[in-house]
């Protein structure tokens, strides 16, 4: 296998293993702002909000690395750079949370899997 080879296939598994994550980070944090009380304090809204908009920034992310057209890499890069500072911030807001561990973990975990797809990207 050459050298170009190899870059593309570490190019398409740090996508896919990008693009699964962000599925994964999602499912999690929908899941947690849709357990969030709806009659709660402050941090309870905050949580909801955050979720919400962790879910949908890593479903968008999810599509747009799933796309199979031809893509422009700027707006790729843009997409996940997003999702990772998204992630980020909603894993600081799900660490407050006493039930927000998994949420937290797979934000995490989502979050070093943007790092490394960006990495490859260059």
């Amino acid at each position: 296998m050459t050298t170009s080879q190899q870059e593309v296939y570490r190019f398409l598994e740090d996508r896919f293993a990008c693009a699964l994550a962000c599925t994964e980070c999602a499912r999690a944090c929908a899941l947690r702002a849709s357990l969030a009380e709806t009659e709660g304090p402050y941090d309870q809204e905050v949580l909801r909000r955050k979720g919400i908009m962790c879910a949908e920034v890593c479903d968008t992310t999810c599509r747009v690395l799933s796309d199979q057209g031809p893509q422009d890499v700027a707006r790729i890069r843009g997409e996940v750079e997003w999702c990772l500072a998204v992630c980020l911030e909603s894993a600081h807001v799900f660490d407050a949370d006493p039930g927000g561990a998994q949420a937290a973990r797979s934000c995490r975990e989502c979050a070093r899997a943007c790092s490394g797809f960006l990495a490859t990207l260059g």
